[in-house]
């Protein structure tokens, strides 16, 4: 049998760039390198792409070769050679930016590579957290109440919206991820300082209530109609929230259980409201969809088209809950990546 070659794309332009490299080594080891042919393409923080030889967060001046993109072509050209790179699959382990946000999946279409996970109109559409917050209303599902803020027009007063909201509240940048400019509020300084600290993000931001409850999460795997829907993980944060610091810093205390100890009603309801948000969104091989519970009520946060791959993250974690080891999860993705490819040819 013919070995799958692999461009497995890791780094970024976003501020995530170091868990993207996190994930990518774990995601790079997990590969079966028997059926396998994995290129590894670094992008540096200015967005270079480049071959090079080890997963790892590579100086702007020690990066390797440079690759360019050949639309249609199905190949990169590789710089200051006669030589082309031909991988039969792109394998994206970038968060954020110019990576989980619809970009790198529309050069792969234009490319014409088939690439892991969602495709540029779902991941656009996830990335967005307003987007995705109505489409989860039109479903019916719950979410938290908001408000946006545009930078540059008038900024309602912190006072002002205490009613529409609640004392407390949550500012976010609408298209950004892993908490990366998130901040709880509970006053007007705090409200002035947080809203600058996330329109450094985003010209667009987000301005929710609190939702004082609990943190789930749900794994979906597979391409429609044919999905799986893991068990229901629960994150208990060792701060307010689930700041990015929470999620990553090696001193983080979080803590992650799986199964939630919550009840099978509460389970699944968040099991059926994670299917048909990505059945709505028209999500492809992978999503982590992330709630609230307050109470006996359960929200719609915010979904993730390629979850962390870290130590720590929920997702590997909940499938490998469910019996399904990492490099069998990571093959499985591969695998939906290319069957849509297969039936077309």
């Amino acid at each position: 049998m013919k070995q799958i070659h692999i461009l497995l794309l890791f780094g970024g332009e976003s501020s995530e760039h170091e868990v993207s490299i996190e994930s990518a080594r774990n995601v790079y080891e997990a590969v079966d390198k028997d059926k396998f042919i994995v290129s590894l393409g670094y992008i540096s923080r200015r967005g270079i792409w480049t071959l090079v030889d080890a997963v790892a967060d590579h100086k702007e001046s020690e990066v390797g070769t440079r690759i360019i993109p050949i639309l249609g072509d199905r190949k990169f050209m590789i710089q200051g050679t006669s030589d082309a790179l031909s991988p039969d699959l792109i394998l994206p382990i970038l968060h954020g930016h110019n990576g989980e946000d619809g970009t790198v999946q529309g050069l792969a279409d234009l490319m014409h590579i088939p690439i892991v996970g969602c495709g540029q109109a779902a991941s656009a559409l996830c990335f967005d957290k307003v987007s995705t917050k109505r489409i989860a209303e039109a479903c019916r599902i719950p979410v938290a109440e908001y408000v946006t803020h545009l930078d540059g027009s008038q900024l309602p007063s912190y006072e002002s919206l205490v009613d529409k909201l609640s004392p407390t509240m949550f500012i976010k940048p609408v298209k950004e991820g892993s908490s990366v400019g998130v901040s709880k509020v509970a006053n007007a300084s705090e409200f002035n300082d947080a809203i600058t600290e996330a329109h450094k993000y985003d010209e667009l931001i987000l301005i929710e209530k609190a939702v004082v409850g609990r943190e789930l999460e749900v794994a979906v795997l597979g391409n429609l109609p044919n999905i799986s829907v893991s068990d229901v993980g629960e994150v208990i944060p060792d701060g307010e929230f689930y700041s990015y610091e929470a999620k990553y810093d090696s001193t983080s205390s979080s803590e992650v259980i799986i199964p939630a100890d919550i009840s099978d009603e509460i389970k699944a309801k968040a099991r059926d409201y994670a299917k048909t948000l990505f059945t709505e969104l028209g999500c492809e091989g992978l999503a982590r969809i992330d709630f609230f519970l307050e109470g006996d009520v359960l929200m719609l946060n915010e979904i993730n088209t390629m979850p962390g791959f870290t130590n720590i993250s929920m997702y590997p974690k909940l499938w490998l809950a469910s019996g399904m080891t990492y490099p069998e999860l990571v093959e499985k993705l591969i695998t939906l990546a290319i069957e849509p490819v297969t039936m077309e040819s």
